[in-house]
């Protein structure tokens, strides 16, 4: 059953009405003007979306219906906005706003979606100021996913179409105060008769970290469990925790969810829930490297005995005690082939330090490398096809990390990827169709994948063609490491991040 919160503000008589209520992620909803109208939001507990209904003279006089949280420093707020059946006053806003205080002529930014499909970087920087436009955009434009980010003293604006990367409309010296601001959802018709309603989903705040930040000395961010529609882009958060876990599988059947936690294995309802430790026996010290079988009967597990570093082991789909695989050390699992007796992992080894990638039979023999990188370059996420026909990874070997496959036994080695920025982790629908995978920023050192940074999760076919983005995501390490499709090939899980 959807569960609804709605809240009914009507304010005939004063100009400002404030109401505490939570709305989803909000805390605080404010309603401005004076209007026999009612302005209100909704917010739709099962795929989590906000429908935003006001009225108005217009934002520039403070007339709004308001969706807010109190936030101090820097922060990152996204969403997917739309008017509903396209607006009714080719005027009327909806978007972000970014804004001083709840008063009247306080300053404020706004990224804005117009009725007519406009988009506006705007900003007002006090009370006798006009309401200013930055770097509009072309009219009708029509984009749907908007950004609005404090950096320091600076407010930037970014918008996109779906499917595309996200594009800086506008910035500006912030004018806005260091301290604490509202930061959240609005909506407003510029006629009073007229009540407007639009649509909010995908709505995140982020709170970034300096480039600079330590884990290990200053704590970990708080992390997301979330899925994602890769049709058209919804998601859902099932799970949030102000401390690390990382990289989800889909458990056969499509119910469950496995992740990382605390160095052991968890599992939980894909609509949500308490996570229940798995069992992984005397295996206690994972890394974020695991992944279930083709077959649906046995996880592969990279744990790191006392003393030594990450090896892989293999153990049943039930849980129970592992079973050694990899005899040298480090060895990190990263896929399984198809026949359900091999796996393939990245390792280093006595004589190449750098990073290859190898296969090995569970039941124990050689094992075979079938990569041999050079000075600098870097593999790693390999991952077969579900048809056996090709392991996929990403590699350097062209100068930035990009997305390649090859045959199983090493030979006919293949770019697919040709980004500015750098790809890792490619990930094969159980349908063979897509490639998923995550970007990287270009400034990030083409071998390295940190967390806390700004990437996006892409799409692209296995029968050749331009990928597309479907989320934008602060987070990175831990947020796709290991197979992450549904079994239906029509969901992906992943982990974000974000600081209180």
């Amino acid at each position: 059953m959807k569960a609804y919160i709605i809240l009914f503000l009507i304010f005939t008589i004063t100009p400002v009405i404030s109401q505490e209520n939570s709305v989803g992620i909000f805390d605080n909803n404010l309603v401005a003007g004076n209007s026999e109208k009612a302005g209100y939001s909704t917010y739709d507990s099962e795929d989590q979306t906000y429908t935003l209904n006001g009225v108005g003279s217009n934002v520039e006089q403070d007339k709004i219906n308001y969706l807010y949280n109190l936030i101090k420093g820097d922060f990152i707020i996204t969403a997917n906005i739309q008017f509903k059946d396209e607006g009714t006053v080719p005027s009327s806003k909806v978007g972000l706003m970014i804004r001083e205080s709840q008063d009247e002529g306080a300053a404020y930014a706004k990224a804005v979606l117009h009725a007519d499909g406009s988009t506006f970087f705007q900003w007002r920087e006090s009370v006798t100021s006009m309401d200013r436009e930055d770097q509009i955009s072309s009219p009708k434009t029509n984009y749907g996913i908007f950004q609005l980010e404090r950096k320091g003293e600076e407010i930037i604006m970014r918008a996109a179409h779906w499917g595309e990367p996200l594009q800086v409309i506008g910035s500006k010296d912030s004018p806005l105060p260091a301290g604490e601001v509202l930061v959240g959802l609005f909506i407003d018709s510029p006629n009073g008769e007229v009540v407007e309603t639009a649509t909010a989903w995908n709505v995140r705040i982020d709170k970034p970290v300096a480039n600079d930040y330590d884990p290990g000395e200053e704590g970990w961010l708080g992390c997301r469990l979330e899925t994602i529609n890769v049709e058209n882009g919804m998601r859902k958060q099932i799970y949030e925790k102000e401390d690390r876990f990382e990289a989800p599988n889909w458990m056969p059947g499509g119910d469950e969810l496995l992740f990382n936690m605390d160095g052991s294995l968890y599992t939980i309802n894909v609509e949500g829930g308490d996570p229940e430790k798995f069992d992984t026996g005397f295996a206690d010290n994972l890394n974020n490297d695991h992944g279930i079988s083709f077959n649906g009967e046995m996880i592969a597990i990279s744990h790191h005995p006392p003393g030594e570093g990450s090896k892989v082991y293999v153990l049943p789909i039930e849980g129970g005690t592992p079973r050694l695989v990899t005899d040298e050390d480090p060895s990190y699992w990263h896929g399984w082939a198809p026949n359900n007796e091999e796996v393939v992992y990245v390792a280093t080894r006595e004589n190449n330090p750098t990073y290859d990638i190898y296969k090995k039979s569970i039941h124990g023999g050689e094992e075979v490398a079938l990569t041999n990188t050079g000075e600098g370059e870097h593999v790693d996420g390999c991952e077969y096809s579900p048809d056996g026909e090709y392991i996929y990874y990403n590699g350097s070997a062209s100068g930035t990390m990009q997305i390649w496959r090859m045959r199983p036994d090493g030979s006919n080695k293949e770019q697919l990827t040709f980004d500015a920025r750098n790809d890792w982790f490619p990930h094969i629908s159980p349908d063979g169709k897509w490639i998923a995978y995550i970007s990287f920023p270009s400034e990030i050192p083409v071998n390295d994948h940190p967390s806390y940074k700004r990437v996006t999760l892409n799409l692209m076919p296995t029968a050749g063609g331009a990928p597309k983005v479907i989320a934008y995501l602060y987070g990175g390490q831990g947020s796709i490491n290991v197979p992450s499709w549904s079994p239906d090939s029509k969901h992906l899980a992943f982990v974000s991040n974000s600081g209180k």
